[in-house]
């Protein structure tokens, strides 16, 4: 097994990486990570330094890969482990740099380790591990990171020896579903009223909301949404790492899995989502408004992409990260997982005695949370399969 290190994506043809990625994850797509490179999103200006792991066998043809970034900061990555960082720096030790493998600015659980599907490859994704660790202590970083694991991914990386950690979404699920009234036929009248009194505030408005899909997107479209998603970001102080550049390179590599809910008042764009969509899954990313009007967050950023999912058959829908209003909408609270190797021997042992008392926390919060769902007492859904 030949193991390669590639400072950039590019270096890896699309075809074979999309081999391994497969079409139900949008962000694991070449177009997607291969476009962050290509405009600057990811690289020395934003710290995410590009370090991806690929295995070839014998033939030379490439059997697994890990997408893999060497970072100099804790940004857009949605596993906050900044006080970690700080007990490094009162202690007079580095945290920085670090490994993460990750999609940079998506807290979506995805594959981590993409493997050919032959008889080698629980044996490939092992090297690849292997791999990623040594190449950890090769360069002497503080940390290695697996962010947003699959069940699969999270029990491998266990094996190794990683400390999991727990983390908190909240999720919409598709229980079959007719149409958005048949949705909310669970709820209780109480919040079921809610809810359409909030939607209703929407069309009182005058607003209209247009659903498109990236390909659909004028460039002037594309001109106001990122300058959504910038308002967004620089409100808050963040720093808004996508382009428009990007957004039009998507558009036109993977159109078809954009989605974006665009709302209208008086003729003009006054809020925007942006949705990637999967095999199975809606993912809500980005969001931004020029105008304030009651409710209009909720309707663009999660009824719209609920009538979405419904209309089109998708099982699930991601709306991002971190939201307790979320849950008097029908989102549940639901289990996130990373994985984490600590070079340092005893505060790898301290952080491993804050996981297993913050996953207690977590579990209790997750618990806690589903006693608000919306839905009837003795209501009961069956399991997504």
């Amino acid at each position: 097994m030949e193991i390669g290190l590639h400072r950039s994506l590019a270096e890896i043809p699309a075809a074979d990486w999309n081999a391994l990625a497969g079409d139900s994850d949008p962000f694991l797509r070449h177009e997607f990570l291969v476009a962050l490179e290509r405009h600057g999103c990811v690289g020395p200006r934003f710290g995410w330094l590009p370090q991806h792991l690929t295995a070839r066998d014998d033939s030379g043809r490439l059997a697994g890969a890990a997408p893999l970034y060497l970072k100099d900061n804790s940004y857009g990555e949605f596993v906050f482990d900044w006080s970690w960082a700080d007990t490094y720096r009162r202690l007079g030790l580095s945290y920085y740099p670090k490994l993460v493998s990750a999609i940079p600015y998506t807290p979506a659980t995805g594959t981590r380790l993409l493997l050919a599907p032959t008889p080698e490859s629980a044996e490939v994704a092992d090297t690849l591990i292997a791999a990623a660790l040594d190449h950890a202590r090769h360069h002497n970083v503080s940390s290695l990171h697996w962010l947003f694991t699959r069940e699969d991914d999270t029990h491998r990386l266990a094996r190794h020896g990683l400390l999991s950690r727990t983390g908190c979404q909240f999720h919409w699920k598709n229980y079959g579903y007719r149409d958005f009234d048949d949705f909310l036929e669970g709820f209780s009248a109480e919040k079921r009223k809610k809810l359409k009194r909030e939607r209703r505030r929407v069309t009182e408005a005058g607003i209209e909301i247009e659903v498109l899909h990236g390909h659909e997107m004028s460039d002037h479209q594309w001109g106001v949404m990122s300058e959504f998603y910038r308002s967004t970001f620089l409100r808050k102080s963040g720093i808004p790492t996508l382009s428009r550049d990007f957004f039009q390179d998507i558009a036109r590599t993977m159109g078809d899995r954009i989605v974006v809910m665009l709302a209208h008042h008086a003729g003009r764009p006054i809020a925007g989502a942006i949705n990637f969509k999967g095999a199975t899954t809606l993912y809500g990313r980005h969001w931004g408004c020029t105008a304030d009007f009651h409710s209009l967050h909720f309707e663009v950023c999660y009824y719209q992409g609920i009538e979405y999912c419904i209309s089109h058959g998708l099982q699930r829908f991601e709306p991002g990260a971190q939201g307790e209003h979320k849950v008097a909408r029908g989102f549940e609270p639901t289990p996130t997982y990373s994985m984490h190797w600590i070079g340092h021997g005893m505060l790898s042992r301290a952080i491993a005695d804050f996981l297993q008392r913050e996953q207690r926390m977590v579990q209790d919060y997750m618990e806690e949370l589903r006693g608000h769902l919306p839905f009837k007492e003795g209501w009961r859904f069956q399991e997504l399969s």
